[in-house]
């Protein structure tokens, strides 16, 4: 019985994280396409195949659909293969580093549209401003973890864990990877191996 009921409660977490991706995959397309005031939760619900109160439950409103956004960026970037990559890099911090440069690279490639969306619509609508912010804290936060764990002696001298965090940021940027590609004709291979080579250079001794 234990089993069962085992078997039946992965069965539903499946089944659920399937449904979160396809309401993610449907708010990303139609935000891109038709823009925040464009987008209906319905539209939304009828892009994923699923009801409204489905889209409901799992966003809570239309506010809370903007969240959805930083999901389907970061499906689409691979983020369990960043989550593993840092795990099996634990302790090589020059490892570690290319693994959340990695992910960077991915998630502008893929999502950039959708990133987009959130930075240049997030003066008129405060709900995408707030998704916009709260996915770049959730970054800022993984790296802090992250460089938290690296012994004293990796940093190069007058950085710490906080400083490290800025110029990440400041670094590895949508901003710096559009005008890479877009003006300079850059290759996305070509801005990953920029943003690392930058950064070991301004941050590990």
């Amino acid at each position: 019985m234990a089993t069962s009921r085992t078997y039946r409660s992965e069965l539903r977490e499946q089944q659920a994280q399937r449904t979160r991706g396809l309401v993610a995959a449907s708010a990303r397309a139609r935000f891109v396409e038709r823009g925040w005031a464009g987008t209906s939760v319905r539209s939304v619900a009828e892009g994923a195949g699923v009801s409204e109160a489905t889209v409901y439950s799992i966003y809570g409103s239309k506010a809370g659909l903007a969240s959805s956004l930083i999901d389907a960026a970061e499906q689409g970037a691979d983020v369990q293969q960043a989550i593993a990559e840092l795990k099996e890099r634990s302790g090589d911090p020059d490892g570690q580093l290319r693994a959340f440069v990695g992910f960077d690279r991915r998630l502008y490639e893929s999502g950039g549209d959708v990133l987009r969306t959130l930075a240049e619509g997030r003066r008129q609508h405060p709900e995408l401003g707030a998704a916009y912010d709260e996915g770049r804290s959730r970054g800022d936060g993984q790296r802090r973890t992250v460089f938290s764990s690296w012994p004293t002696q990796v940093w190069r001298a007058g950085i710490d864990v906080e400083r490290a965090v800025a110029i990440f940021a400041l670094v590895v940027s949508l901003d710096s990877f559009g005008s890479a590609t877009r003006d300079y004709g850059w290759s996305a291979d070509e801005v990953e191996e920029w943003w690392y080579a930058t950064l070991s250079g301004l941050l590990l001794a």
